[in-house]
C-alpha cells in the first residue's frame, strides 16, 4: 500500500472531521432558546421546585459552563475540551459527565447494532444475489414481494408490531429494557441469556426492516454483472455453478454493498434511536432521543461527535482496503 496514498486519505479524513466537528459546534448554538434554562425548567418540573429564580441560577450555570463569553473563546475551548476528551456535563443528569453516560450506553449499541446490520446484510445479500442468479428455481422467487414490503416498513413501526405481537399477545419475549430489573450483572450464564432474551425483540425489528434493503439492492447488482465476460469466460472453462456464483458473479456485485455496510456500522453510534426508545433498550438511541426532548445539547453534541467520528474512521478504512476487495482497483488510479 503506497504510502502516499495513506497520508493523501488521512490527510481527507482530518478536513473532514474538522470541518463535521466545526458544525457540530455551531449548530446547537444556532437554536433559538438558552439551552441551559430550558434544562433548569425541565428539572424544576420534575422535582416540583417552582421557587428557584431561574435566571440567575441559568447565569450561574452559563458561567461555569464557559457559555457567557464569546464565541469564538467557546469554538477554542471547546476543541481544547476534545482533546482532553472532555465533552462537558449533563445539562439534564448534572453533574453527570457526558462521556460516562456514553460509556455506559456504547457497548449496548455496538453488541445490538453491530450483530443486527451484520445478519440482516450477510442474509440479505446471499438472498438477493440468489433472487438474481439466472439457474436459481423460479420457486424461490416468491421472496421478492415479502422483501418489498419489508424494505418500505420503517424500523420502529416493526417494532411496535413485534411487541404487540410477541411481548404482550404470545409473552414470548420481555416487551423492553435491556435486562431484568431484579437481576444482579455477573459475567455468567444466566447474565448472558437474560441480556440475549431482552435484545432478541429490537434485534428482530432492525433484522427485518433491513434484510429486504440488502435483498432488493444486491438483485440489482447481480442482474447487472450477469452479461460480464469475466462471468462468460469462468462458465467457457467449465467451472462449478457455485463457484462462478460465489466467486464470479456475487464476489463483483457485492462491491456496492460493501460499500453501504460502512456506512451502516459507522452509523451505529447513533443507534436506532426510535427502536431503542421503544423497546427502553439502554443503548445511545434510547439516550439521545431523551436528550432531544430535553434540550441537552451537550449529550447531543458528545453523541453526534462521536458518530462523525466513526463515520469518517468507517469510511477511511473502506477507502484502504477497497483495492483489496476488488483486484480491478489499483490505489494509483
Amino acid at each position: 500500500m503506497p504510502v502516499d496514498y495513506v497520508v493523501k486519505r488521512f490527510s481527507q479524513l482530518l478536513l473532514i472531521v474538522f470541518i463535521a466537528v466545526t458544525i457540530n459546534f455551531l449548530i446547537p448554538r444556532m437554536i433559538p432558546g438558552d439551552p441551559v434554562e430550558a434544562a433548569l425548567q425541565t428539572q424544576m418540573a420534575m422535582t416540583g421546585n417552582a421557587n428557584a429564580d431561574v435566571e440567575k441560577v441559568a447565569a450561574l450555570y452559563r458561567q461555569k459552563f464557559g457559555l457567557d463569553k464569546p464565541l469564538w473563546l467557546q469554538y477554542l475551548n471547546y476543541w481544547n475540551d476534545l482533546f482532553h476528551l472532555d465533552l462537558g456535563v449533563s445539562l439534564v443528569d448534572f453533574p453527570q459527565p457526558v462521556i460516562q453516560k456514553i460509556d455506559y450506553a456504547l457497548p449496548w449499541t455496538i453488541g445490538l447494532l453491530t450483530l443486527s446490520i451484520l445478519i440482516s446484510f450477510s442474509l440479505g445479500s446471499v438472498i438477493g444475489a440468489l433472487l438474481g442468479w439466472p439457474s436459481t428455481p423460479r420457486a424461490f422467487h416468491v421472496f421478492i414481494s415479502p422483501f418489498m414490503l419489508l424494505s418500505t416498513i420503517p424500523f420502529f413501526l416493526l417494532a411496535i408490531c413485534l411487541v404487540s405481537f410477541l411481548a404482550v399477545d404470545l409473552s414470548v419475549f420481555p416487551p423492553g429494557g435491556g435486562f431484568d430489573p431484579t437481576l444482579i450483572m455477573r459475567f455468567n450464564a444466566e447474565t448472558i441469556l437474560n441480556i440475549a432474551d431482552h435484545a432478541i425483540l429490537p434485534a428482530l425489528s432492525i433484522v427485518l426492516g433491513g434484510v429486504g434493503f440488502w435483498a432488493l439492492a444486491m438483485r440489482g447488482m447481480t442482474v447487472s454483472v450477469l452479461g460480464e465476460d469475466y462471468i462468460t469466460f469462468a462458465e467457457a472453462k467449465g467451472l462449478s455453478p457455485s463457484r462462478v456464483f460465489f466467486w464470479y458473479g456475487m464476489r463483483n456485485a457485492l462491491l456496492p454493498q460493501v460499500t453501504h455496510l460502512a456506512v451502516a456500522l459507522g452509523s451505529i453510534m447513533s443507534g436506532a434511536v426510535l427502536v431503542e426508545a421503544i423497546f427502553g433498550y439502554p443503548g445511545l438511541g434510547g439516550i439521545l432521543f431523551a436528550a432531544i426532548a430535553g434540550k441537552d445539547y451537550f449529550v447531543i453534541q458528545g453523541i453526534v461527535l462521536m458518530l462523525i467520528l466513526t463515520l469518517a474512521l468507517a469510511l477511511f478504512i473502506l477507502d484502504l482496503i477497497y483495492p483489496l476487495i476488488d483486484p480491478r482497483i489499483r490505489y494509483n488510479r
